[in-house]
Formats: structure tokens, sequence, C-alpha cells
């Protein structure tokens, strides 16, 4: 293999609100955790075990933005990025952290898009089927 590759995939649900930082030129950045977790039956005791691993997640600038307006705690989404360490330190303890920078997200469920189809409000012919409106429909087709 002539290169290296860092690229990460999760689903997983949000632990927290997306947390904003704002810097000076209009950049931003939005910070929050996602669990994904992953069960199994223990084969000397026949027990279920779930667990359960957080990861760090950093979104940039309208991604951010995005993000903090539709995204709250408890949402399912799709992630694709890359692994990034940090370090830093503070009251003289050096402290690690490892992130997942998305480059790519995709929502696959939210609180506020449920809220709103619940009390979004509704007239006759939303319940209907797109197979029962077109076969109320009158034409010279055979089929």
């Amino acid at each position: 293999m002539a290169g290296t590759i860092n690229k990460v995939i999760l689903i997983g649900n949000l632990g927290d609100d997306v947390k904003m930082h704002y810097f000076e030129g209009g950049n931003s950045i939005g910070r929050f955790p996602i669990a994904t977790s992953e069960s199994y039956t223990n084969k000397q005791t026949g027990e279920k075990v779930s667990t359960t691993d957080w990861h760090n997640i950093v979104v940039r600038n309208k991604l951010a933005e995005i993000c903090e307006k539709y995204l709250s705690k408890g949402d399912k989404v799709y992630v694709e990025g890359k692994l990034k360490n940090r370090q830093w330190e503070q009251d003289g303890v050096k402290r690690y952290s490892t992130e997942v920078h998305v480059n790519e997200m995709t929502f696959l469920t939210t609180k506020k898009s449920l809220e709103n189809t619940n009390n979004a409000p509704q007239n006759q012919n939303s319940s209907a089927s797109p197979k029962s409106v077109v076969k109320e429909e009158n034409d010279d087709l055979p089929f």
C-alpha cells in the first residue's frame, strides 16, 4: 500500500446538546459526544452483556451551525471523519483527548423533526398513501 488512511465511520446517539464556540472572523466549532453500543451473550454464563463507547465529535463552521440548530441529546447521527489527538496542560497535569473531526454527517433521527411532525396540522388527505392517491385519479391508461 502506497499511503495511509485515517477514516472513522460511526452511527450513534448524542449524549449531550451541541456546545458551540465562536471565533473572530466568523469561524465556529461545535462539539458533542456520541455513544455507540454493542450487545453480546457471554458464552460461559449465558448473560447478555452491553457495552457503550463514547466518542468526542467536532464539527466546524456551517456544519456546526446546522448541528446546533437541529440536533439535541438523544438524536441518532451517522458521521464520517478522521481521528485527531489533542494534548494540553491543565493545573500542571497533561491531558489528552481523541476526537473525530467530521467531514460528512447525516441526521438519522432528530427529536425536533419528530416534534414538528407530531404538531403539524393534518388535512384529510395527509394520511392517504401515494398509491391510494394514484388510484383515485381517472385516466384512460389500461394499467
